[in-house]
């Protein structure tokens, strides 16, 4: 996954797949899914990030853990 903060245009861009657009949505207001040619997500854009996130130039990222089998 990539996460893309464009600070001219105030866009953040999450990628989850990296293949070609087919088809994007604006599921609601600034908020832009893209699709492939099979309709699964393979990213999502918000626009005027600053206005919806806290600080979209900070990224936190957690892996869950999980037990491991004995």
């Amino acid at each position: 996954m990539k996460v893309i903060y464009d600070d001219e245009s105030d866009t953040l861009t999450l990628i989850f797949k990296d293949d070609d657009i087919f088809e994007s949505d604006e599921i609601k207001d600034g908020v832009i899914i893209d699709y492939d040619k099979q309709g699964k997500i393979i990213s999502m854009e918000l626009l005027d990030a600053s206005l919806q996130i806290a600080d979209p130039k900070c990224i936190s990222y957690e892996l869950k853990e999980t037990k491991q089998a004995v």
